[in-house]
């Protein structure tokens, strides 16, 4: 460990969503990790809410949904956002007082000892490095060590160490799978390589575009991958359990489908996936769990025209009435969804890091992904490993992940093995060291 315990601020930007990212995963595990290594954890959220006079407002207002704005209103908080603040945007604790039940919400929220909010921070300071190229300061009331910031703000906290964590360079590597305005992205990443204490990355796939795209310094940009870890006691469910629950809330069998699951967009290469699952003949089922994201329509085309055929033909039992899509699971179901398949399929065209492979893993469930991007550097040698852009590639893994029981079984072996690299107590080691770093090169 470090010398002493840091004080640590991670930021609240992606914990705040309504629905799941893997930076907010990143997020909630960074501060269990923190946690581990004996820090102080301060969450800071930049969620309208302002401080009341009354405490008990004060959380009301924070955790409650954010009030729509309209036109005038909006008009005036960005005219305020980019007026300059030479003292930076002030952050008050929120109380926490224990009046609004949580318990619900447990399972969304992040370890912390102090939660802090900015009110509009993030949002103003997205307006302000769009017309400024400035950075917007955080106005913090306690002294802090190291600020984290898990996805790339423009945004520091003065008198910190600032880190910031790049997972990938998709806009830059893919432009065309995602919604991004690239000239402002590559002008905010180029920003931060020069202002960042140091950047954070999850994988070397990731360290190497960084240091190459963005003319980043090698010792500026550490690899710590990240920690993968699921709530106890969805691990601890018996087989009968989750057998039960697929069947129950999906009407499926235990071990005899095929599964998908993430956001229904160009990155996760789902149209091609469903093209090698029609051409294939395979009669286990494919089953789509994830919402429909940016152009979705074009990545189920196929599906929905196969379907359409089929009700024409009054066909029940062709393919496409075999893949099943499901917009949402919560946590829970996720978990036995995924320790039933017979495998997950994730033939993404590109990822930072792709933490379906290792919740995949942890579960016992064989993967099979692509040798695209970091998805080959995560999986290592234990997991079938696929060409994204090629269907009969793509097709010809399903035919034998699903009928190759030898090859399930050692991938199922060799998964739990690789899953371990990527604990909370390995990141703990590798973040302790570069935390260590860090703060020696600052008191040096």
């Amino acid at each position: 460990m470090t010398s002493r315990p840091l004080r640590v601020m991670i930021d609240g930007f992606n914990l705040a969503l309504e629905k799941g990212t893997g930076v907010a995963t990143y997020g909630r595990n960074l501060s269990f990790v923190c946690r581990e290594l004996g820090h102080h954890v301060d969450i800071l959220y930049g969620k309208q809410a302002r401080l009341e006079k009354s405490p008990l407002l004060t959380d009301i207002h924070f955790f409650d949904k954010p009030v729509a704005r309209g036109r005038l209103s909006e008009t005036l908080a960005t005219v305020q956002s980019v007026v300059p603040r030479p003292f930076g945007v002030p952050s008050f604790e929120v109380p926490m007082g224990g009046d609004v039940i949580l318990r619900g919400r447990q399972g969304q929220l992040p370890h912390f000892d102090a939660i802090w909010n900015a009110p509009d921070l993030f949002r103003a300071a997205e307006a302000y490095f769009w017309l400024t190229g400035g950075m917007t300061k955080v106005k913090h009331s306690q002294s802090v060590d190291i600020a984290h910031w898990t996805y790339p703000l423009p945004v520091r906290l003065p008198g910190a160490v600032n880190i910031y964590t790049l997972h990938d360079l998709v806009p830059l590597r893919l432009p065309y799978t995602t919604l991004d305005n690239k000239a402002y992205y590559l002008r905010l990443m180029r920003k931060l390589v020069r202002e960042a204490d140091h950047i954070v990355t999850v994988s070397e796939t990731s360290r190497n575009d960084i240091i190459r795209l963005l003319d980043c310094p090698e010792d500026k940009v550490t690899n710590t991958y990240q920690s993968v870890q699921l709530p106890a006691e969805l691990l601890a469910k018996n087989e009968e359990q989750v057998r039960a629950e697929i069947e129950g809330a999906f009407g499926l069998k235990y071990k005899e489908y095929l599964l998908f699951f993430g956001a229904i967009e160009p990155k996760k290469n789902v149209g091609r996936l469903i093209e090698a699952y029609l051409s294939s003949g395979i009669k286990m089922p494919l089953v789509l769990i994830g919402s429909k994201a940016w152009k979705s329509d074009e990545e189920l085309k196929l599906l929905t025209a196969s379907a359409q055929r089929a009700v024409d033909k009054n066909a029940d039992t062709s393919a496409a009435a075999r893949i099943r899509h499901f917009d949402y699971a919560p946590l829970s179901l996720l978990v036995s969804a995924i320790r039933g398949a017979r495998a997950t399929i994730f033939p993404s065209l590109y990822e930072g890091f792709g933490l379906p492979i290792i919740e995949s893993m942890i579960l016992g469930t064989p993967v099979v992904t692509s040798r695209e991007g970091a998805t080959a550097e995560i999986a290592g040698d234990a997991a079938l490993l696929v060409d994204p852009y090629d269907v009969g590639d793509i097709g010809a893994a399903l035919k034998k992940i699903s009928s190759d029981n030898e090859l399930a079984a050692r991938l199922t072996e060799a998964g739990l093995a690789q899953a371990l690299k990527y604990s909370y107590e390995r990141h703990a080691e590798r973040l302790n060291k570069l935390h260590s770093r860090l703060i020696n090169a600052r008191a040096g």
